[in-house]
């Protein structure tokens, strides 16, 4: 994570867990991102912590010395700005529920889990601490400090504000995507709750970031949870907090998500997802600005701006009876959509560019330029995952030509069919030919899908494609011409 604001340093991950395939499966799947140790026992990471500073530890729930919470109890007391997370297949533990409180749990994440899940959580949890830590003190510099440390410490939250804000979402000219922030930028100012729709991997949480960061609000703590990853026993009280001696194991007050946000921002994302009984309780807390406590007597205050967001469709889960309609008009006072990978097409360059760049410094390979008929091939997939299965698959191209020689077939064959650079399946062909017209115009769709994939596969290479059609340069050419395929795919 590099910025003209934040340290460029690598974090440290330290996994703990006496599974050895459970470390490297979790090691592989944080490794491009993170620097990752691994400890077997609470022994072995509590030497590791003494040696250097861990951002985040991921702990297993059950260890032969120790459960997780108890040793992440000793974490918090010891190493407090590591961030820790438990992980662990028992969704009704009491142990995870009072860790929640006692050993300060960042986020409880069950077995099985996702790669794509774990590796979101440890990102969010790494930038949440800088950006707790770094703004907290820019805000202090600001209110304290001397005239040359208030204008060091301005100068660099409006560089923040340019490093986390609207710039970010990467777009070409004239994308959909300006008009959702235009409009979000207009929101911005004012502590209007937002709602923000759109399908997984388009870059919800993006923009919500921006909106804080180009807010009165931007000094204070953007705090983001994953409604859909808490199980429903433990949400309630990670949201609002709870006394002590609540339930079995609360041996002390827990401050929940609203009150550490105070003065901040919310962001809750697949806020579809929740029960009709927490609906209920978030309902109250977004119309009394106070929150209660489980086992609390008496509300709390707080002051925050809480961002939604869905890949569902709320008015109909409203109508059926999925989703409270008194809800659903308290979070919608601002409704933005983020459109698909699919529907906008022409971001799909800059977009590929900038993450080849991002991707080839994080695998420690120099910067790369994406190739035109790579590009192609890219333009010509629906990319169903959006932006986040587009960065794994130039993660995985990358990582597969370790040199300047870069082609098509360094993607993943669902990409390869899906964009035309191979047949598939008589079911696939038949998706891509027009179910009407005549058989002369259902036949040039194939003859253009043949003629696309034989120049792509030889990289334009108009003499080896020809050899391979049985056709002369020329009668190549004519045909290129006559499907558009001249500049590219």
């Amino acid at each position: 994570m590099s910025s003209p604001v934040f340290s460029d340093n690598t974090a440290t991950v330290l996994v703990v867990d006496d599974e050895v395939r459970s470390q490297d499966a979790i090691r592989r799947t944080l490794e491009e991102d993170f620097a990752v140790l691994t400890a077997s026992s609470a022994a072995q990471a509590r030497a590791l912590c003494d040696k250097q500073f861990i951002a985040v530890i991921l702990c297993d729930q059950r260890m032969p010395d120790t459960t997780g919470v108890g040793f992440l109890k000793e974490v918090r007391e010891r190493w407090p700005d590591t961030v820790r997370i438990v992980i662990s297949g028992y969704t009704d533990s009491q142990d995870i529920i009072a860790g929640i409180n006692e050993a300060g749990i960042y986020q409880y994440i069950l077995k099985p889990w996702s790669p794509d899940h774990l590796l979101q959580v440890v990102r969010n949890a790494v930038e949440a601490q800088i950006l707790q830590r770094q703004t907290s003190r820019l805000n202090l510099e600001l209110r304290i400090g001397t005239p040359v440390l208030r204008q060091l410490a301005a100068t660099q939250l409006a560089q923040a504000r340019h490093v986390f804000g609207f710039e970010r979402l990467i777009r070409a000219p004239g994308s959909p995507v300006d008009a959702v922030c235009k409009m979000a930028q207009k929101v911005s100012r004012y502590d209007l709750s937002v709602l923000v729709l759109g399908e997984s991997g388009t870059g919800k949480e993006l923009l919500a970031r921006a909106i804080h960061f180009s807010s009165p609000r931007m000094t204070g703590p953007f705090v983001v949870e994953n409604c859909a990853a808490i199980p429903d026993t433990l949400l309630e009280s990670e949201m609002f907090g709870h006394k002590r001696g609540a339930f079995t194991g609360a041996y002390e007050d827990h401050v929940g998500l609203f009150q550490r946000a105070h003065r901040g921002t919310v962001f809750l994302d697949e806020i579809g997802e929740t029960s009709p009984a927490f609906q209920v309780k978030l309902l109250r807390v977004l119309q009394e600005g106070e929150v209660r406590p489980v086992g609390g007597t008496r509300p709390i205050p707080v002051d925050v701006r809480v961002i939604t967001a869905t890949h569902r469709h709320l008015e109909q889960r409203v109508q059926e009876g999925l989703f409270r309609q008194d809800l659903y008009y308290r979070i919608s006072g601002v409704t933005l959509t983020m459109p698909p990978l699919r529907e906008r097409a022409s971001d799909i360059p800059p977009i590929a560019q900038q993450l080849a760049h991002d991707v080839a410094a994080e695998l420690g390979l120099p910067p790369r330029e994406v190739p035109n008929e790579v590009m192609a091939c890219l333009m010509a997939y629906s990319w169903p995952g959006n932006i986040r299965e587009l960065r794994n698959e130039m993660a995985r191209a990358l990582a597969l030509t370790d040199g300047a020689d870069w082609s098509p077939s360094a993607f993943s064959s669902r990409v390869l069919q899906g964009g035309g650079l191979g047949l598939g399946s008589g079911a696939d062909l038949r998706a891509r030919v027009p179910a009407t017209g005549t058989l002369a115009e259902r036949l040039d769709v194939i003859e253009a899908m043949l003629l696309r994939e034989t120049l792509l596969r030889h990289r334009f290479n108009k003499t080896r494609a020809a050899q391979e059609l049985g056709l002369s340069r020329v009668g190549l050419r004519a045909k290129m011409q006559r499907f558009g395929l001249e500049d590219g795919v």
